[in-house]
């Protein structure tokens, strides 16, 4: 063994040490005391031992490991292409961003087009949205799913409509069938906000497909507290070359030249094309298509993705059993909405969604105060009515940069009267229990 191998193989031995010594959870749940997130890091030795791995190759950059998830990613989703990026909502940006590209002729979305999607959700959705100068035309959404409304679609519709960009919420999947109709019907590009439904399934043309892959494009996010992490991350994914050849363009600074880094002459016309104005063979490395950013991840990062992957099947079947445990747990009180999954799907849940039915004798934020206080995390859905936030205020005074369909009058249910609590790996069937029987107990103790 090199003298390089058998250092590296003492300090992985090492790292093992470590993590049992200081990362391993803790098996205790102390009912009030122990902290009941809604989410966390899902993690053994294995994401640091890959973690140290890939920082004494010190390559820091997008490299090997990042390929190798990219890869790996791609078959699990079962898609052709998949290209990382830093963080989910870059993975928007991206999504977004492609479909603006002049190489896409007349289907390009120009400033003033129109993109259907909803308020009720975490904001990047809607944000490239808004910083392209394309117009949001916002639709309600349907309770106990808590997805687009399908009904307002061809209300929605005008002859600026381009695209329509929504997210599964919570993982749950929203009606696929029905959006992708639409969207082929008046040829739009849909793009599946994945960020929250990791590995759900949903039941379309004949056989059974992961959510964000039913689409043009779909995103993913690797933060913390999502299916799978990476710490910072994300991922735009395709089956159309075009598109990815696109995405990677704006991620890479937007580029023309498709090289991975540290390779050149892919194309074998490095030095011999004609683009734009500039010079007969100026380098190719340094011809850009697009008005692009720099969105890579690192290598390092990748390599925790590719530990988690290993991972993911069993983490959307524990956090399936968990929800299920809430929703049989909950069953039956009457003060509650409690969550549906789609129809014709196999949601992988990201939380818990609860409502407060109007005239129920507490509020939401009683309930979640209560919960607080019992040390159960809670979180609201996002943005409740992204239109209500203070990023609209001047969009809101001249009435211009955006349009709404209707009331939205399940978005204003949700913004006041909806929270949810977690299910993800982390958690032990105690905790479930424990926050099933502090909901019970705060509802009879408001009985009117």
């Amino acid at each position: 063994m090199a003298r390089k191998e058998e250092l590296k193989s003492q300090i992985l031995e090492l790292v093992k040490e470590y993590y049992a010594e200081v990362h391993a959870p803790s098996k205790v749940f102390e009912a009030g005391k122990t902290f009941v997130n809604y989410g966390g890091r899902y993690y053994n030795e294995e994401e640091m031992l890959n973690l140290v791995d890939s920082s004494l190759d010190f390559w820091l950059t997008a490299g090997p490991w990042a390929r190798k998830f990219e890869t790996r990613f791609a078959e699990w989703l079962g898609v052709k292409y998949c290209s990382l990026t830093n963080s989910g909502s870059s993975a928007n940006l991206l999504a977004f961003m492609a479909l603006t590209s002049p190489a896409l002729g007349e289907r390009r979305i120009c400033r003033g087009d129109e993109v259907i999607t909803v308020a009720c959700g975490f904001p990047t959705t809607v944000a490239p949205i808004i910083q392209f100068g394309a117009v949001p035309v916002f639709v309600d959404v349907t309770l106990p799913e808590y997805n687009i409304d399908i009904t307002q679609l061809e209300q929605a519709y005008s002859a600026k409509t381009k695209a329509v960009m929504i997210a599964h919420t919570l993982g749950n999947p929203f009606d696929l069938e029905a959006v992708k109709a639409f969207c082929d019907a008046h040829g739009l590009w849909l793009i599946e906000d994945n960020c929250d439904a990791l590995g759900s399934l949903y039941f379309i043309e004949g056989e059974w497909k992961k959510t964000g892959t039913v689409g043009h494009i779909g995103s993913s996010s690797f933060y913390p507290p999502h299916h799978m992490t990476m710490g910072e991350g994300g991922a735009v994914y395709t089956n159309d070359p075009q598109l990815h050849k696109i995405v990677n363009s704006f991620r890479d600074w937007g580029r023309d030249c498709w090289c991975v880094g540290g390779v050149d002459n892919t194309c074998h016309y490095r030095f011999s094309k004609q683009f734009g104005e500039l010079p007969v063979g100026y380098d190719h490395k340094y011809v850009y298509s697009h008005f692009g950013y720099n969105l890579k991840v690192t290598d390092m990062q990748a390599a925790i993705g590719c530990a988690q992957l290993e991972k993911l099947d069993d983490i959307v079947e524990i956090r399936r059993k968990n929800w299920a445990l809430l929703r049989a747990g909950l069953e039956g009180i009457e003060d509650l909405i409690l969550p549906e999954p789609q129809v014709n799907s196999k949601p992988s849940w990201f939380g818990f969604l609860i409502t407060v039915k109007e005239g129920a004798g507490f509020t939401r934020n009683q309930l979640s105060g209560y919960l607080e206080s019992k040390k159960i995390q809670t979180r609201n859905l996002f943005a409740g009515n992204l239109v209500k936030h203070p990023a609209f205020d001047e969009m809101r005074r001249t009435g211009r940069g955006y349009r709404i369909v209707g009331e939205l009058t399940c978005t204003d249910l949700i913004m006041n009267n909806t929270l949810w609590i977690g299910v993800y790996p982390g958690m032990q069937p105690e905790m479930l229990h424990y926050m099933i029987e502090t909901i019970k107990n705060f509802v009879s103790g408001h009985k009117q």
